[in-house]
């Protein structure tokens, strides 16, 4: 049966529901359900239906609306971005969302791929199952991190799937799974709390194993890999090995030392690995958006009122990353385009997922879990690092967190968030990280 959820954007005036299959709508939306799956159910409640969306138009117009309604700020104080995303750059994001991006374009590209939702652990997940016309491909499921969903993964499904027409050959090719994690995209809701990065991966394994593959790899960044790590550790049944493109390799004494903003022990340090502890020390200094999700993300009310604040706050993930979001609204044509920055933005607005979204990190940090750190996963594993992630883990470290590494190999181009900004790159890498594994 077609599973056809219709959405309502957030407003005080249109009071929200969540439906039994987890998707945010209004009181007066309504489901339909036609057709028979397609695919069978391995047990009760186990079953997988194909799942369909709407945007009312209303939708998008009320958006708009907010959009050019937005109460601005005066100008940053500073000739850079140390104060957060710069005036100008927002503005300019906001007279093109308003006047010329359409979602129509990203909304019909996701609709022409295979969609489905499942129910695991009493929660629905959405995902996109798109399988090879070859033989023989391997099956790897990809996580998104935050402020991620699903279209940052959307340029890598047809190389991986049919890699004969993008320069591989079939004996590379993948069936993709791509899931969207709890409180993303079109995911449901937890309304209880549990839903971390042990709890995620225990549920991919349910979904690999309902989808009847018996074996399979695991790619993963930013919470994607963290959730791809805890994967690895527990070793399903049926999980050959995984990628990383953000390795949690980091030993734990420098680990504790950066989570508690003290001094790092570095006289035992190569001058690769004190550099690697130099930027880990950046990035800790700069998650503030991290802290307030992990600690309050309830009071950001903002996210779900404001789509100009929910982008402004998405945008200001890293400042090498910020870097290259904000290129893409001074007119530079490099990586990502106005177009991919806000159709994940518009996707997270119009499914209401600002709020729910953020809770991840509040489960990360009351379980106490470490973000970067070596969660003793002993599979195979491939480590890709792309020059402007958060931080490039040594080989040394990669080599004793993963005492099975497989593959390790530093790209010349690329940031946090790799597929959707350097795909062909990162498609190379899953191709070689994995072949040993076929």
């Amino acid at each position: 049966m077609t599973e056809r959820c219709a959405l309502s954007s957030p407003g005080p005036q249109r009071p929200q529901v969540v439906s039994q299959n987890g998707c945010p709508r209004t009181v007066q939306a309504s489901i339909d359900y036609s057709g028979e799956p397609s695919m069978p159910a391995t047990s009760q409640n186990a079953e997988i239906r194909p799942f369909t969306f709407d945007f009312p138009d209303a939708d998008l117009q009320e958006m708009r609306r907010r959009i050019k309604a937005t109460r601005w700020p005066e100008r940053e104080t500073v000739a850079d971005k140390s104060q957060g995303v710069p005036l100008a750059t927002m503005q300019e994001l906001a007279r093109y969302w308003a006047e010329d991006y359409d979602w129509r374009k990203c909304e019909a590209r996701l609709k022409s791929l295979p969609n489905f939702i499942t129910e695991i652990d009493g929660l629905d997940i959405h995902f996109i199952h798109v399988r090879s016309k070859h033989e023989n491909a391997l099956p790897l499921i990809v996580t998104h991190g935050w402020p991620g969903s699903p279209i940052e993964q959307l340029k890598i499904i047809e190389p991986l799937t049919n890699p004969t027409a993008y320069g591989g050959k079939a004996s590379d090719a993948f069936d993709v799974v791509i899931p969207a994690m709890p409180g993303y995209g079109f995911s449901g809701k937890p309304t209880t709390n549990g839903w971390g990065p042990p709890r995620i991966a225990s549920a991919w394994a349910e979904l690999m194993k309902r989808l009847g593959y018996t074996k399979y790899v695991a790619q993963g960044g930013d919470w994607g890999a963290v959730v791809t790590d805890f994967m690895g550790a527990q070793a399903p049944e049926g999980l050959a090995g995984i990628h990383t493109n953000m390795a949690g390799v980091v030993p734990d004494a420098i680990d504790a030392a950066l989570a508690t903003h003290n001094p790092v022990p570095t006289s035992d340090l190569t001058d690769e690995e004190k550099r690697t502890v130099e930027q880990l020390q950046f990035s800790w200094n700069y998650v503030a958006y991290a802290l307030i999700m992990g600690s309050r993300p309830q009071t950001l009310y903002g996210l779900a009122d404001s789509p100009v604040a929910l982008a402004a706050f998405m945008l200001d993930h890293d400042p090498r990353s910020l870097d290259l979001i904000a290129r893409a609204f001074a007119g530079e044509d490099e990586g990502l385009t106005r177009d991919d920055v806000l159709d994940n933005v518009t996707l997270f607005w119009l499914t209401n997922s600002g709020i729910s979204a953020g809770r991840l990190y509040w489960e990360d940090l009351t379980a106490g879990i470490s973000f970067f750190g070596v969660k003793g996963v002993s599979l195979p594993v491939a480590v890709s690092v792309f020059p402007d992630e958060l931080y490039a883990p040594p080989r040394s470290w990669a080599e004793r967190a993963y005492p099975n590494l497989i593959h390790y190999n530093k790209l010349p181009k690329g940031g946090h968030f790799a597929a959707w900004e350097q795909p062909e790159y990162f498609v190379d890498e899953l191709r070689t990280g994995f072949r040993s594994l076929r």
